[in-house]
This record gives C-alpha cells, structure tokens and sequence, in this order.
C-alpha cells in the first residue's frame, strides 16, 4: 500500500513538474535563433533580448489555459494530502481525481489551440519547429488523465 501511495504521488508530482515548466520555459516554438513561449519572443543573435508576446486572444487563452492546469494539478495534490486523512475507510478521491483530470483537459486544450493557432502570431518558417516545452505540455496531457483515472478509483484504506 506505501508503495502504491508513493507511486501515486511521485506521478502526480511528475505532472505537475511539467506542467510548470512548459507554462514557463521560452520553447514553444523554435525558429534558427529565435524562440517563442507564451510570455515572451527572444532572439540570440549578436544580443540577447526578449519581446513581450503579442496579445492575441487566442494567446491569451493559451495562457490561462495552462496557468488553470498548474492551478487545478496543485488544488489536487493539495486535496488528495487533506483527504488522506480525512477521508472515512473504503471512500474513493472523486474530487482529486476531478480536479486531476480538470488540469488533464485545460492543458490538451491549451496545446491544441496553440498547435492550430500559432501559425497567426508567428509565421511558420520550413526551419520552425515546435520546441520541448509544448512537447512537455503533451506529454503532461495523458500523465494528468491517468493520475485523476487513478484517483477516482482508488479507495482508502488503513
């Protein structure tokens, strides 16, 4: 049982570390010597600098799509500790793995919109590739909805 318990958490902490890094990190997009996050559009020629993004809507749901995945994975890492102890014998995590899987839908939508919108804020050159940061973003997608499968069904036990 620990170890299931420790299995559990170490995926869920897993998720929620790449939730935070491809939120954050500047390679969502790679162009040569440019790159482009949600945040910000840096160049590394001769000078290093970095450009706000634009303020497209579509960005900004992106944005808010991933800060809401970040928010609902920790809510629920938050809540699987408070109802480990307080949650009665044989009773199942429903609101974790909700909570889980909520992170799971907002971060497959952001990575969606941004992989059929980016092509409007930053042209598409043949160099331009997608950077590790929205490939993390996918990869946190399945991990986020296996960990709130796993916590639907698990139950507590003593």
């Amino acid at each position: 049982m620990l170890l299931l318990l420790l299995g559990i958490i170490v995926l869920h902490v897993t998720v929620l570390v790449l939730l935070f890094v491809s939120t954050i990190v500047s390679q969502w997009l790679v162009n040569g010597d440019r790159t482009a996050d949600l945040w910000q559009n840096c160049s590394t020629g001769e000078v290093f600098h970095c450009l706000s993004s634009s303020s497209n809507e579509w960005l900004q749901s992106v944005q808010a799509m991933m800060i809401l995945s970040v928010i609902f994975s920790v809510l629920s890492l938050f809540l699987f500790f408070c109802q480990l102890f307080t949650l009665t014998k044989g009773g199942r995590f429903y609101i974790t793995g909700i909570f889980q899987i909520l992170a799971g839908l907002c971060v497959m939508s952001g990575a969606a919109i941004f992989t059929v919108r980016h092509t409007d804020w930053h042209q598409a050159s043949e160099n331009s590739s997608y950077g590790f940061a929205y490939i993390l973003a996918w990869l946190a997608f399945p991990l986020a909805l296996a960990s709130g499968i796993v916590y639907v069904i698990l139950r507590k036990r003593e």
